[in-house]
């Protein structure tokens, strides 16, 4: 094991599988010459060269056609967003072509395309650089959705995203680029739609993904451990499909849910998994799941705004006080 940032993690996982299969290649605005807006793609254009790392236009539903197209004849891009809020400017080809294709063609094609970058907020940039828009692609059948936590799950998700016959939105964090984390030396791979549970405990369990697993749910697991409770932590690293199974079956043993995610409450991830929960799990609760969302608005620049805004380690531990009934 090695410690790494999260941005090489991300770097080692395409170099890794483009070393492994020729078809597949990395595109995006400033990924060649610039070595990626977040230096998430250092030294490739050198080893890999200007055909297979291509810096494009800033033409986002441009160039996620030619991978779409590209994907669809047998290659396997892996198409880089500066950020997914620019993502809308492609989503029609992303949900009417990438997401469709197999169904439309009755299995003649599919296809196999990462489209990956940072998502949600990552400090005063503007309600225009801030969404999520993980419930928006978890809403798309056709898609798998995957947001990885610390760099280990980073490095072993993304190559599983770039091997897998189906379109995968690979969700990053701007501000996790520079996180440290233990890697293996070696290859490894971790399946989608495999739920990880990082904490184990037996009074709550706390369900979250993504940047809300280092920024605001671990820290308020450890104010948890002061006052004597254990939170069982749930880290759901791919929110399509969602791994149901390991969510209900921790909850029947703690009997209590709060769900942490940083996108606002209205059709939301978190929505879907307390209804999942009231559906299979409605026995076993003492409590009615509770939800930590950012707030119902769209996020400001001030910083004081932002900081009431988004979730954070108090807002979960008064969530953890209320299915506690403390």
């Amino acid at each position: 094991m090695r410690e790494i940032q999260f941005r090489d993690a991300i770097k080692e996982a395409m170099s890794e599988e483009m070393r492994r299969d020729p078809d597949v290649y990395l595109m995006g605005e400033e990924v060649a010459e610039y070595n990626g807006a977040y230096k998430a793609s250092q030294g490739m254009l050198d080893e890999f060269g200007p055909k297979r790392v291509i810096d494009t236009p800033i033409a986002e539903l441009g160039f996620s056609g030619v991978g779409v197209g590209s994907a669809m004849n047998g290659l396997r891009p892996i198409v880089e967003f500066m950020t997914f809020n620019f993502s809308l400017v492609a989503i029609d080809q992303i949900i009417n072509s990438a997401a469709k294709i197999m169904a439309m063609s009755g299995g003649q094609y599919s296809c196999p395309i990462v489209f990956r970058g940072p998502t949600g907020n990552a400090g005063q940039l503007g309600a225009q650089h801030s969404s999520n828009f993980e419930n928006w692609y978890a809403n798309t059948p056709g898609l798998k959705v995957v947001i990885p936590s610390n760099p280990y799950d980073a490095k072993g998700l993304l190559k599983s995203s770039i091997r897998d016959n189906d379109p995968v939105i690979f969700m990053e964090s701007e501000q996790m680029y520079g996180d440290k984390g233990e890697v293996p030396e070696g290859e490894y791979l971790i399946p989608l739609g495999v739920a990880n549970i990082i904490e184990e405990g037996s009074d709550v369990t706390i369900v979250s993904f993504g940047k809300m697993i280092p920024r605001v749910v671990l820290p308020a697991v450890e104010e948890l451990k002061k006052k004597g409770i254990k939170a069982e932590v749930i880290d759901l690293r791919t929110v399509r499909p969602i791994d149901y199974d390991t969510i209900v079956k921790s909850v029947k043993k703690t009997n209590r849910c709060v769900v942490v995610e940083e996108g606002p409450p209205v059709a939301s991830l978190s929505a879907e998994i307390s209804y999942h929960l009231q559906r299979f799990a409605f026995d076993y609760l003492d409590a009615p799941v509770v939800r930590v969302n950012s707030m119902d608005i769209p996020l400001n620049y001030a910083p004081t705004l932002i900081e009431a805004t988004l979730p954070n380690p108090q807002r979960v531990m008064d969530a953890v006080d209320k299915v506690m009934y403390r």
